[in-house]
């Protein structure tokens, strides 16, 4: 009679210790789940200040032979600050708003044809050396042609 009650009382045992333990793995899938939203929202709140923090750029275009040094400055600084950081797509943004407001600048060709070699686009980066490199006159920075005469050797354009 006693092996006739012990076993009922094993499989309660079992049967309630089962549940204990399907129990506390839905709480611990709860709380790991409960973390991870929480990582969620955390990366969304992450993302939306990163893309708050985008540059704005509100640049006028000079007047038709006109240079507007600030603004090419400004730009050329934020270009440079993006080639650094190998951000080839912003490099190339601030660079050609520093081309617009001083198109006939041999330095802004030169920084445009550079970072367009790093992409590896050879055919613009060529057109805006050689455009660097035919600069003259009293404004022409010398350094910069004499930099993309040397590119467009090296590169054999």
């Amino acid at each position: 009679m006693l092996k006739v009650i012990r076993l009922p009382v094993y499989i309660l045992a079992v049967w309630l210790l089962a549940g204990c333990f399907n129990d506390a793995l839905v709480r611990a899938n709860q709380q790991q789940l409960e973390r991870q939203q929480a990582e969620l929202d955390q990366l969304k709140q992450q993302v939306a200040s990163i893309q708050t923090q985008q540059p704005t750029r509100n640049y006028l275009s000079a007047a038709p032979g006109s240079c507007d040094r600030n603004i090419m400055r400004e730009a050329t600084r934020k270009g440079g600050e993006r080639f650094a950081a190998n951000d080839f797509a912003g490099a190339l943004s601030y660079y050609q708003d520093a081309l617009t407001a001083c198109p006939s600048s041999a330095q802004a060709n030169l920084n445009l044809a550079r970072t367009y070699e790093a992409i590896g686009d050879r055919t613009q980066a060529v057109a805006h050396y050689r455009t660097a490199a035919s600069s003259s006159g009293a404004g022409a920075d010398g350094d910069a042609v004499l930099n993309a005469r040397s590119a467009l050797n090296r590169l054999g354009g």
